[in-house]
């Protein structure tokens, strides 16, 4: 019987896990066997006699979970407190974001570890079904997050992001009309703040333009357009995104130098490295920093904040490509499903995701060979 272990999440302020109750009843439903560590729900609301109930075995340690687990469920990448668990021929099922960390890479490659990324399983309309839900979250939390340190109390402006009547509001830029910067656009827009979005693709702009009738104003991204719309920006969310590779640096330090003080940066692009020049990623427990008298929020799990909402939306997308992984193993998963292929990020110590290969700069290898060897 193939066993599937979710380990307690150790990344500092990260409170989601890995599978709900209903998602682990899936599984023993499809005899798989499934291994969890005490209280790793707690903080997501499902509590161990939840599991319990569902079919799972609730163990006390995480050593127990991945010694005997042939898939590993996780939210976020293995910490360097879990590389000692990754061995030869494990699958991990979790995000990974390589290009921004790359010491995982090299964790995952060194032990020939199976990492399958969450955020590269790819259809082939070029959607992300696994970063979707994250994606939603955090877009839609990026303006709360803002509004509330452009406070002046927290640093910020102090400015009301909806304004008041006769006061103008605070002006909202995203740079990405992705899906966190959609999300985040709308809900800025709906705080009746006002917002500007910039990104290349014309055809997103128009898709922009014509739901929200203007009320979100569009504008083709250059750097000089980026450049202007900042200097005259109360908060500025960075939502772009290239599929495992490392977010391109949109903003400059010289463009955050002329920012207004107190002005503050949503950077939800830095768990693939941050759009913003030199930004260092921060924690739930210690949000934000200032450099240049700007506000700089860049925490890499801004779902991790709200993890029963979070847990549930995750797993009702993970759990279908995690069953075919824990029942049929990745070689026959991947043959049957060519979005989980995408998102075999390195197997058999090689790199075999295309985009990852070129953010690390490491040769990439087929995948049918690497798991044919």
């Amino acid at each position: 019987m193939p066993v599937v272990g979710v380990p307690r999440e150790v990344k500092t302020d990260e409170h989601r896990v890995a599978i709900t109750a209903d998602g682990v009843l899936e599984m023993t439903h499809r005899d798989v066997h499934v291994v969890i560590e005490a209280g790793a729900g707690s903080d997501s609301g499902i509590s161990d006699d939840d599991y319990r109930g569902a079919g799972a075995e609730i163990v006390a340690s995480a050593d127990a979970v991945w010694e005997r687990a042939d898939l590993v469920l996780k939210v976020k990448e293995p910490q360097p407190g879990e590389f000692r668990h990754l061995r030869a021929g494990l699958m991990l099922f979790t995000y990974l974001h390589l290009a921004a960390y790359p010491e995982v890479a090299r964790a995952l490659l060194d032990a020939q570890t199976i990492g399958i990324g969450y955020e590269t399983v790819q259809l082939a309309e070029g959607q992300l079904p696994l970063l979707v839900p994250m994606s939603e979250v955090a877009g839609r939390m990026a303006p709360q997050l803002g509004a509330h340190f452009l406070e002046r109390r927290q640093g910020g402006r102090g400015v009301l992001l909806g304004g008041a009547p006769g006061v103008r509001p605070a002006r909202v830029v995203v740079l990405g009309a992705g899906t966190v910067g959609w999300s985040a656009a709308w809900i800025a827009q709906g705080m009746e703040a006002e917002v500007l979005m910039i990104d290349r693709n014309i055809e997103k702009l128009r898709w922009v333009d014509q739901i929200h009738r203007g009320r979100i104003v569009t504008l083709a991204s250059t750097h000089a357009a980026i450049a202007r719309a900042l200097a005259d920006a109360d908060l500025v969310i960075g939502a772009v995104l290239v599929p495992g590779g490392r977010a391109p640096v949109l903003v400059t330090e010289d463009i955050v130098s002329t920012m207004r003080p107190g002005s503050v940066i949503v950077d939800c692009a830095i768990d693939q490295g941050g759009c913003v020049e030199g930004i260092r990623e921060t924690t739930h427990s210690d949000p934000v920093y200032t450099a240049h008298g700007v506000l700089h929020y860049a925490v890499g799990n801004v779902p991790g904040a709200v993890p029963n909402t979070s847990t549930y939306a995750l797993t009702n997308a993970t759990l279908p490509y995690a069953v075919e992984l824990a029942t049929r193993g990745v070689k026959a998963a991947v043959a049957g499903d060519a979005a989980l292929a995408t998102g075999v990020n390195t197997a058999g110590g090689r790199v075999t995701n295309r985009a990852v290969a070129d953010a690390l700069g490491m040769e990439l290898s087929s995948l049918d060979d690497v798991l044919d060897a």
